[in-house]
């Protein structure tokens, strides 16, 4: 049975599940139907952190332009450009066992590509979610339905994985940020041409 979490809430995915290595992140959302003279793409992203906060290197920013973590341990499975249909709309595939030691946190957003110039946010969008599933057994593990209306955000953080005492645990955080990607990149530290 999987565990529904509030904004804020954390739960150990670990422990619960000992020698738990390969999981997917799954996140989905649907477009309301106000016609704002373009579609919708939206895009999932995993910075990988270190205990300062920020990524170490530019590779450990995982998204549509880097699909794979040098390490191999974050890899994206693919862009999604319009978001239609059920279920997850884009996927991350995660092996704990192998993801870098310096890496304490894992941050899962999602950002509206283009939003300034085609007058999207995250007003627009809901049904917004983050679950993550074994991706052995298709286990759906946990999940996280972001009920927050987001009026005038262009990105958001959905949720985190992160180390603790030699566990992986997950925190839902359900944070939006003005300034789309540029500014998570900011927020995390990759630098943007």
């Amino acid at each position: 049975m999987p565990v529904s979490l509030q904004k804020g809430q954390k739960v150990s995915l670990t422990k619960g599940n000992p020698g738990l290595s390969k999981v997917v992140v799954g996140l989905g959302w649907d477009v309301n139907q106000f016609d704002t003279g373009g579609d919708f793409d939206l895009d999932a992203a995993a910075f990988l952190l270190t205990d300062s906060g920020k990524i170490s290197r530019q590779e450990d920013f995982v998204f549509y332009g880097n699909l794979k973590h040098p390490s191999g341990g974050v890899e994206h499975l693919g862009d999604n450009l319009t978001g239609v249909g059920d279920g997850d709309d884009e996927q991350i595939k995660v092996d704990l066992s192998i993801v870098p030691a310096n890496i304490s946190k894992i941050a899962f957003t999602v950002t509206i590509y283009d939003a300034e110039v085609r007058r999207q946010n995250f007003g627009q969008v809901n049904n917004a979610f983050i679950r993550i599933y074994r991706e052995d057994t298709g286990e759906e593990l946990l999940r996280y339905d972001l009920g927050e209306d987001f009026s005038i955000e262009t990105a958001a953080v959905f949720g985190e994985l992160y180390k603790n005492n030699g566990e992986w645990k997950f925190n839902a955080i359900g944070c939006g940020y003005q300034g789309g990607l540029a500014a998570l990149c900011a927020n995390y530290g990759v630098e943007v041409e």
